[in-house]
């Protein structure tokens, strides 16, 4: 299908979801509903012919219904228009600034609570109209007044809501491959509506069109009020309407096909202000990037700017021709498809990834301030609070004291004390540093690990005085290896530049700091594996856990491995170094040899092949490595025909899953071949384990499909290299430089 056809079929989804919208945005804001089409025109024909954001559309937006009405109530409507199109040449002149990146300078915390408040303002507003009634002029108001309107709603009016409701919720129900999802919900939504009024003849409100699409127009007149007063709402009406465009754009970037170029973020922002400059001269709504109508046009395969073009020119061809089947729909259906478009701006999946980044606070912020002071004094308020939060940050102080007494019967053990120091250390954090460093028993070793990105003079000269005392009085501070000589040039005073020191050690390998320690203090007989484990555990949550913590923040909500990685439970297979995977990547199975019991095996267990369909069926994995290795103690019991093994019963029978292994092994040939028998077994393993999972029908049929990928691994322990599997010769090649040149098993 040629690209202009895929934009052209697009730009009718596009147009069939903006026509409700449209209106029903019209008649929220209390402008004339020509209004929202005039904007959805000026939208996609203006803002799509400038603009460079190739899958955007823009038009009315609902997170700009409020601030519309605001000025509506304040201004007129004449003025508003005015107040529009100075607001679109804002938004020209800080395009071609090129300073549109600025704008995403908001937290996302308060644009998305921004949002949310306009949802609630939407649906205290239009559940009113919904009933019957009529919204007030606040949030609070309709808030107050609903108890009585639920109390006497008008049953027409109702139904017909509740009939537009059921119709959204239901139409997303339908399969995503069905030909009826090819029509956008808000259209069969409204037309039911529509067609039940009409065929029962209730008198229910209805759209009101002009003669024309233009046919009321006049010329906008200037604002009543103090210049800063509307200064402000032209600031207000440009930069919201410029966030939430830019957002957008961000967004869809995102899901962009490949080959569709990225947005020019400065470009867009002065197609949007041409558009609102059209839409405002013209007697439209300001205009956004509106995310319901460009994922519609990503979804409908849309691949350039043509689809947001023709979709503007769809809407000018049915306002102009279609005026009296416009007038038709009810207000109470354009209102219950508000509802929803309202609701669905609570977006919980937000909120749940702000909380995890602790950025609630702004959320709820600006969403109450939007829903009790208004649209700009609730962003105001939200950003105030990220501001807090910042400076929260900036003099959060964690400090740690662990006090541990390692002693056996007959003697007892010195005390040695752990403390840790996380966050900013400046002077306002000095009185609870020192009050934690002067409950450190006198005497005692301490580690001091100092993990702060910025510390200043008090905080250091606080901690160099004690350490000075407390070593006075026979005790020991060790400062760790990464601050070291940073404090020792800041006691001598030396401030030239200090030459470049090797990184830290990688996390992953707490060994190597274990080796830097002092042998008295390895080879104490009171420090057990355990007390070792732990300070291992101490050492995780001293330098990495604030590291991966976002990481492991999304992935506590859920897992999305890439791979099945099956290796043996040998402490020398690390499968994150050797893969270089990080939390989440791999999904992993280890057990004893790396063995996959055959599919009906006499010796039957389910544990690998459990961990086998819940990859491929639950978490959608495409890929299964099976891993060997050198020295497999597995491979040398299967050797050794099991004697080794013979008094642990659990382990003899498992080890049965490795027979077919060891006859693979016993009828290849090894002549010619000087590899040791136990490497050779090794690598055999690795194939027959392949092969076992093949046994399973379903995979099977999955692997010959070319749906599942099975990839073959051994690493060379003595070498510290890994070798990857060529099924067509059975051979193990090194891994060639460019990875996608590496030949896997299909």
């Amino acid at each position: 299908m040629s690209v202009w056809r895929q934009d052209v079929l697009a730009s009718f989804v596009v147009f069939l979801v903006a026509i409700p919208l449209s209106l029903g945005i019209a008649v929220a804001s209390g402008a004339p509903v020509a209004a929202g089409l005039i904007a959805a025109v000026a939208g996609g024909v203006v803002a799509g012919l400038i603009g460079r954001s190739p899958l955007q559309v823009s038009g009315p937006a609902a997170g700009l219904t409020v601030i519309v009405a605001e000025l509506v109530q304040t201004y007129g409507w004449r003025a508003t228009c005015t107040i529009t199109l100075l607001g679109g040449l804002l938004q020209i002149v800080l395009g071609a600034c090129r300073i549109a990146r600025t704008a995403l300078a908001v937290s996302p915390a308060v644009v998305h609570g921004m949002l949310a408040g306009v949802g609630v303002v939407l649906v205290l507003a239009q559940v009113h109209v919904v009933l019957g009634g009529s919204s007030q002029q606040s949030a609070l108001h309709n808030l107050a007044e609903l108890p009585g309107q639920l109390a006497a709603p008008r049953p027409h009016s109702a139904l017909l809501g509740a009939l537009t409701v059921l119709m959204l919720l239901g139409w997303s129900r339908l399969p995503k491959s069905g030909p009826l999802r090819l029509v956008p919900a808000p259209l069969p939504a409204i037309a039911l509506a529509t067609a039940t009024a009409w065929s029962f003849g209730w008198d229910v409100p209805r759209v009101e069109l002009p003669e024309t699409l233009f046919g009321g127009w006049g010329a906008p007149v200037l604002p009543d009020g103090s210049p800063v007063a509307v200064a402000g709402a032209v600031v207000s009406v440009a930069l919201v309407a410029a966030v939430e465009s830019l957002l957008c754009s961000v967004a869809v970037d995102r899901k962009r096909p490949p080959g569709t170029p990225r947005t020019d973020l400065d470009r867009d922002l002065l197609g949007q202000g041409a558009g609102n400059a059209v839409s405002g001269f013209l007697g439209g709504l300001p205009i956004a990037g509106v995310i319901v109508r460009s994922t519609a046009n990503l979804e409908a395969g849309a691949r350039s700017r043509a689809s947001a073009v023709l979709h503007g020119v769809w809407v000018l061809v049915l306002a102009m021709s279609c005026g009296p089947v416009i007038e038709q729909v009810p207000l109470t259906a354009l209102a219950a498809l508000l509802v929803v478009l309202g609701a669905r701006l609570i977006d919980i999946a937000h909120l749940r990834d702000l909380r995890h980044h602790r950025e609630a606070p702004a959320y709820f912020a600006a969403l109450v301030g939007v829903v009790v002071l208004g649209l700009g004094e609730g962003v105001l308020v939200g950003i105030a609070v990220t501001g807090l939060l910042a400076l929260r940050r900036l003099t959060r102080l964690a400090i740690r004291v662990e006090h541990l007494v390692p002693h056996l019967e007959d003697r007892p053990g010195p005390v040695r004390t752990h403390v840790v120091v996380e966050g900013t250390l400046t002077f306002l954090g000095v009185p609870k540093l020192t009050r934690h460093l002067q409950d450190v028993p006198p005497g005692a070793s301490v580690d001091l690990d100092l993990n702060v990105d910025f510390m200043d003079h008090a905080a250091f000269d606080a901690i160099h005085q004690w350490r000075l005392a407390h070593e006075r009085l026979g005790g020991r501070v060790d400062i760790d290896e990464v601050h070291e000589a940073w404090y020792e040039r800041a006691v001598t005073g030396e401030m030239s530049s200090p030459r470049k020191s090797p990184p830290p050690s990688r996390w992953w390998a707490p060994w190597a700091n274990r080796r830097r320690r002092h042998e008295q203090e390895l080879d104490a007989p009171e420090v057990s594996p355990a007390a070792v484990l732990l300070n291992g555990v101490r050492e995780y949550h001293g330098r990495t856990a604030r590291l991966v913590r976002p990481i492991m923040a999304e992935l506590a909500m859920e897992q999305k491995p890439q791979h099945l990685f099956i290796t043996c439970v040998d402490s020398r297979i690390v499968p994150n170094i050797i893969t270089a995977s990080g939390p989440g990547d791999l999904f992993i199975n280890r057990n004893v040899g790396a063995l996959v019991p055959r599919h009906g095996s006499r010796t039957p267990d389910d544990s690998v092949a459990a961990t086998v369909e819940y990859a491929i069926n639950v978490l959608d994995i495409r890929t299964i490595t099976v891993c060997g290795h050198s020295n497999c103690g597995a491979m040398a019991a299967l050797l050794a025909g099991g004697a080794e093994v013979q008094h642990l019963p659990g382990l003899s029978r498992w080890l049965k899953h490795g027979n077919h292994s060891l006859a693979r092994f016993l009828a290849t040939d090894p002549s010619g071949d000087d590899t040791p028998p136990l490497t050779r077994l090794c690598k055999i393993n690795v194939m027959q384990q392949l092969d076992n999972l093949l046994t399973y029908p379903w995979l099977r049929q999955r692997v010959e499909s070319g749906e599942i990928e099975l990839v073959g691994l051994y690493l060379d322990l003595q070498s510290a290299e890994v070798e990857i599997l060529d099924r067509a010769t059975g051979t193990f090649m090194p891994v060639p430089d460019d990875a996608a040149q590496a030949r896997t098993v299909t």
